[in-house]
């Protein structure tokens, strides 16, 4: 049976290469600052994956808040909507051609 990579993973003395050659690319003194980056990044994805869970896992426990809201639209729908006119809101002609 074959392995699902044909060229399998580095091992030893390529380890070393890599590294050398990540060196020459990046320089010695950027490896430490692009290691905190990733450091940060990696903290920073956890913690945002940590507060999904979090809410996703309350919102699957709590019931929803639906009597109240149910109320809050019966009471609006009950109000007559009574748009008012420009003319009957204008106090001078001035302000009723601003809202023309």
């Amino acid at each position: 049976m074959q392995p699902i990579f044909a060229i399998g993973l580095p091992h030893g003395m390529e380890w070393i290469w890599i590294f050398l050659i990540f060196i020459l690319v990046f320089g010695a003194d950027k490896i430490p600052k692009l290691a905190r980056g990733l450091g940060k990044s990696l903290g920073e994805f956890k913690k945002a994956k940590e507060d999904f869970e979090k809410e996703l896992h309350n919102a699957s426990t709590t019931p929803p808040v639906q009597p109240a809201l149910d109320e809050k639209m019966r009471v609006a729908n009950t109000q007559p909507a009574t748009p008012a006119t420009p003319t009957e809101s204008a106090g001078s002609i001035d302000e009723l051609t601003k809202k023309i």
